[in-house]
């Protein structure tokens, strides 16, 4: 008698993210078995994770780790990670560690702890020399985010949601994006796996938390049953295109990139506006320009260098990144 079907789902989303782990780390021709580790917060998600992470690892030859992060958040957040260590430890994961960071204010609460969660955990990738580092994002979560993104009006790439693979060279894998929520709790529930629920998950005070208890909820009372599942493939759909024209925008800079890296604004101006914003994007960036703090609305006020010109002073972006149109060219300078 096989696995619970539950337990047998995590574990092949698990394994499949390993074979492609192992596929790169055989081109890179080293001798050494790569280090995966799992990261884990304790919660239901990620402790299915690691748990599936633990039982495939070893048959594949893959070496599997753990890592669990200590925002400082909530009172006694460093026993519950010296909790999870032990957890982590206890499913024989090998190398395991938790790390403390200071959580700052910029851009919201959420915003921030993401920020200092994800630099942690690319110093400890670093550090380890692990190959991937798997995250328990499931489809529940990426239906959250892809209505996140159409609330603040973000555009086709926010729509897409969260990627299978980011980070550099694929670090970061999502085996659990095609898995809903319940699939990882009933896991953990089968295999008598202790989870803690943490309680920011609950609090209204995250725009995260009320979109999880009153936003989706709503939505299915209103649209019926589905409406994680239709979101989930709203956001493939959405990558697949963003992903096509991004492609299209890297071409497009070639063409209107002139002396000193500005932009051509006839060149500009020819494109699609799709194309246009994106290229303007990009070119904000490499100029300095923060990737999470740079909006549509920053990039849209750009563009009306190129299509509404009135004879506008210069356009400030953050990372002091600024705008100006001379004669021709529209010049994109920090300070």
């Amino acid at each position: 008698m096989g696995p619970h079907p539950a337990v047998a789902a995590i574990r092949l989303a698990v394994r499949r993210v390993l074979h492609d782990v192992l596929n790169q780390h055989c081109a890179q021709e080293s001798a050494e078995p790569p280090l995966v580790l799992a990261a884990c917060s304790g919660g239901a998600d990620s402790t299915a994770l690691a748990s599936a992470l633990a039982f495939e690892a070893p048959k594949l030859g893959v070496r599997a780790g753990g890592v669990t992060i200590d925002h400082g958040l909530q009172a006694g957040s460093d026993i519950r990670a010296a909790e999870v260590v032990l957890r982590l430890r206890g499913l024989r994961l090998d190398p395991v560690e938790s790390v403390a960071v200071s959580v700052g204010k910029g851009g919201g609460p959420e915003a921030a702890a993401r920020d200092a969660r994800y630099a942690a955990l690319d110093a400890t990738a670093d550090r380890l020399g692990a190959a991937a580092v798997l995250l328990g994002h499931t489809r529940d979560d990426q239906a959250e985010t892809v209505l996140l993104g159409l609330a603040r009006g973000s555009g086709t790439r926010s729509l897409s949601g969260m990627a299978a693979t980011t980070g550099r060279n694929g670090r970061y894998r999502r085996p659990f994006l095609e898995l809903d929520r319940q699939t990882a709790r009933k896991a953990c529930l089968i295999q008598s796996l202790p989870v803690w629920d943490d309680p920011h998950n609950a609090d209204p005070s995250y725009t995260r938390s009320r979109l999880r208890h009153e936003g989706l909820p709503a939505l299915e009372k209103a649209l019926g049953k589905g409406v994680v599942e239709a979101l989930a493939r709203t956001a493939q759909l959405s990558r697949d295109d963003a992903d096509a024209l991004d492609c299209w925008a890297a071409d497009a800079e070639r063409t209107v990139l002139v002396e000193d890296g500005a932009l051509d604004v006839a060149g500009l101006f020819a494109l699609p506006a799709a194309v246009r914003r994106r290229v303007l994007r990009r070119a904000a960036i490499t100029a300095g320009a923060p990737a999470g703090s740079l909006f549509a609305r920053h990039v849209e006020e750009v563009d009306r260098l190129i299509t509404a010109w009135r004879g506008q002073g210069a356009i400030n972006l953050p990372g002091r990144v600024g705008v100006r149109r001379q004669g021709g060219r529209l010049v994109i300078r920090q300070g």
